[in-house]
């Protein structure tokens, strides 16, 4: 059966690391028989310069009928000085929600070869290995009412509401708690809920679910507190679940623990598993075109593409591995190449997805 993938190469450094996403996807397909279908759409501010939109209806329509969406990334100053709802922002959060992508899943892997690139102390995060859930489709980016106005006086004020809903939270709460049974069966729930009523109910629902998870060691956590503690002993997390908000804050501070950005996959799930695959390190408009870009985000983002959404464990651990492979011979690209020692050789975009996309070949070839 094809899977139909929908590539969605963006904007900045997005097109370039794009090309050898496709690479890795066609050597599934020619060494594994992981047989596919490849489309390609415009989304971000590609879209606009070409459509006038940063999400045209052609691209949503695509990714629709797709099983998996691999995303570049959106944004640049090109398209900064637009409105709000115009700017390639837009765009992929109107992917998140036309597809109803609820999950995301943003995981912070510290590969061990890299321990010196952290801005922490190695003993700190050697052996780091953390999943944040972040509710993706409800909290206060698309609470409503929304805007700015003005008062009485002639003061503008700015709104946003923070809501969510029973069944939103206990979707993305099971998901967790689902997460942790696969891993080392402890999930932390973030919340405000000593200032927050929206946080509070979640704190009861999230209890209220983890009774149909008894083995799961369940804890809360303010989201203040989790901040430092990710930075202070940030082993002593495995999942930690939390609104789109809080989610969205903690998993960038969570990136860095691991040394670079650009290191770092997510997978955005609907209800059935279908994804929407990136990196997490954005469009860098200020390397693109330059060879510059650090390839491994996108390349694991199809890995946790092969997992999540087509129980292909073996092409996921083989591409990791692959990975692995590539920093045990001392290949870095530029952002992961700070506190390197002797024999590390700090290569370029292409050379270093030449590298891997050979290795995943002979791992797929020795299976």
């Amino acid at each position: 059966m094809s899977r139909k993938i929908l590539i969605l190469p963006g904007d900045g450094i997005g097109p370039e690391v794009m090309v050898h996403a496709v690479r890795v996807l066609e050597l599934a397909r020619d060494r594994y028989g992981f047989d596919l279908e490849v489309e390609h759409a415009l989304v971000g501010g590609a879209a606009i310069d070409a459509h006038g939109e940063p999400l045209p209806e052609a691209t949503l329509k695509l990714a629709k009928a797709a099983d998996a969406v691999l995303l570049g990334a959106v944004g640049g100053p090109k398209w900064d000085a637009l409105p709000t709802a115009q700017r390639p922002e837009r765009g992929l959060l109107g992917l998140r929600s036309g597809l109803e992508l609820f999950a995301n899943l943003r995981p912070a892997i510290l590969f061990p070869q890299l321990a010196q690139a952290s801005s922490l102390k190695p003993e700190l995060v050697a052996g780091l290995d953390i999943l944040i859930l972040r509710e993706l489709t409800g909290g206060i980016y698309f609470g409503e009412p929304r805007g700015i106005d003005v008062d009485p006086g002639g003061n503008r004020r700015g709104f946003n509401t923070y809501v969510y809903s029973e069944p939103e939270i206990r979707r993305i709460a099971r998901l967790g708690f689902e997460l942790a049974g696969a891993r080392g069966k402890r999930l932390c729930s973030v919340d405000k809920a000593n200032v927050l009523e929206v946080t509070a109910l979640w704190r009861e629902i999230v209890e209220d679910e983890g009774r149909n998870f008894p083995d799961i060691d369940l804890s809360h956590m303010y989201v203040d507190n989790a901040a430092m503690q990710l930075v202070r002993a940030p082993k002593q997390f495995d999942v930690i679940v939390t609104g789109n908000m809080f989610g969205d804050i903690l998993s960038d501070v969570a990136a860095m623990l691991t040394g670079s950005l650009g290191m770092l996959p997510s997978a955005a799930l609907d209800a059935s598993s279908k994804g929407m695959y990136e990196p997490v390190h954005g469009s860098a408009p200020d390397i693109a075109g330059q060879n510059l870009a650090n390839p491994l985000a996108t390349l694991l983002s199809i890995a946790m593409m092969f997992r999540y959404t087509f129980a292909e464990a073996h092409l996921a651990a083989s591409l990791e591995g692959a990975v692995g492979d590539v920093l045990d011979a001392g290949l870095r690209t530029r952002d992961i190449a700070q506190g390197s020692v002797d024999g590390i050789d700090v290569v370029g975009t292409d050379a270093m997805a030449d590298a891997v996309i050979a290795g995943f070949g002979r791992r797929l070839e020795a299976a």
